[in-house]
């Protein structure tokens, strides 16, 4: 006689032969799990998670002028001129991509110490999203609300003679930047800086500005990652930027509690979907923000995770299609509701054509 008493602190391993028969060959459980794994057809309808092309934002990097400049660092991505940048957001539409990430790659005399480059409206991001409007009304555009593209340090905010990035006059500055943006057209503003209380001051300004219908998606944990490194070159921050670092507002890698309090503030404060960056080393924040919070949640899959999946891929040590796929769904299964990825319609092509 067999005995099996399966409980969720018990897996139907711990069964028990409490009369065994000489030379009976113990039977299995009831229940094997490799037959939910014997055939695609089953393995398709028990998948707890799916990745489809609604669940990816595209980062584009955008330049003034008529040309693509290709990244070193990030093999397949180029910085491009608005008339490309159209073409290709017009070309990730098609492929099922809802919405795209700009990034803009200003001029070194349109960096001033006082960003104000950052609200000019015939600057280069309110003439990009005009553009992109225009010519894809129904793509989502999203903007980066962040002084680095204006800032001569290549910092995210405004420094003081002491070389400290200042929040409240920062926050004030991006007020201003992120109304120039919602008035040029953009439907999502991402507020990427981390300084205390930038959320709350821009959407009392939004609402005031007769923008109410313009979202917030925050990044509220930033962390303070050796992963950006490739995007410092994307954006030409690389040389300024030097060898200092933005721990002083960014997030410590160390800390995991202190997540749940940035977004519990900028969910108080007005933001309408919250961003977890990087990505794949930070799942474990992801799961705990959407746990405690139930609220739309993503995550950025930063530069150097994709430069590292291109450089092993190039050296033939990994599928690069098959270990972005599993990627993708590492973010659905932590608790994902979208990822910006730079594979954004490489996998949508890749779903589509399957």
């Amino acid at each position: 006689m067999w005995h099996c008493q399966i409980t969720a602190a018990s897996p139907p391993t711990d069964c028990i032969n409490v009369n065994p028969i000489p030379g009976l060959r113990a039977p299995f459980p009831g229940t094997r799990q490799r037959r939910q794994r014997s055939a695609d057809f089953v393995r398709r309808l028990v998948a707890e998670n799916t990745v489809t092309a609604d669940q990816l934002i595209q980062p584009f990097f955008v330049i003034d002028g008529d040309e693509a400049q290709p990244v070193a660092a990030m093999p397949g991505v180029s910085r491009l001129g608005i008339d490309r940048l159209v073409d290709a957001a017009g070309q990730a539409h098609e492929l099922g991509v809802p919405a795209i990430v700009l990034f803009p790659v200003t001029r070194d005399e349109a960096k001033t110490d006082d960003c104000a480059g950052a609200w000019d409206p015939e600057g280069l991001a309110p003439r990009a999203i005009r553009a992109l409007k225009q010519a894809v009304p129904s793509l989502g555009v999203i903007t980066d609300i962040a002084l680095d593209p204006y800032s001569p340090h290549g910092h995210d905010g405004l420094m003081d003679e002491h070389g400290y990035i200042t929040n409240d006059e920062t926050v004030d500055a991006l007020v201003r930047q992120a109304l120039c943006h919602a008035e040029a057209g953009a439907d999502v503003l991402g507020p990427s800086d981390m300084m205390d209380g930038r959320v709350g001051a821009i959407r009392e300004a939004l609402e005031a500005g007769e923008h109410r219908n313009v979202m917030i998606m925050s990044y509220a944990a930033k962390y303070a990652s050796s992963f950006y490194g490739p995007f410092k070159e994307a954006v030409g921050a690389a040389a300024a930027f030097g060898k200092s670092n933005k721990k002083s507002y960014q997030m410590d890698p160390a800390n995991s509690d202190e997540a749940l309090h940035e977004v519990a503030a900028d969910l108080q404060e007005g933001a309408d979907l919250v961003m977890v960056k990087p990505g794949l080393p930070y799942l474990d924040i992801v799961r705990r923000v959407k746990e405690t919070f139930a609220v739309p949640t993503f995550a950025y899959h930063v530069s150097g995770e994709y430069a590292m999946t291109k450089a092993a891929s190039a050296a033939g040590w990994i599928d690069e299609r098959a270990v972005v796929m599993e990627s993708m769904l590492s973010f659905r299964r932590a608790g994902c509701d979208g990822v910006l990825t730079y594979y954004a319609s490489d996998v949508a092509r890749w779903l589509r054509d399957g």
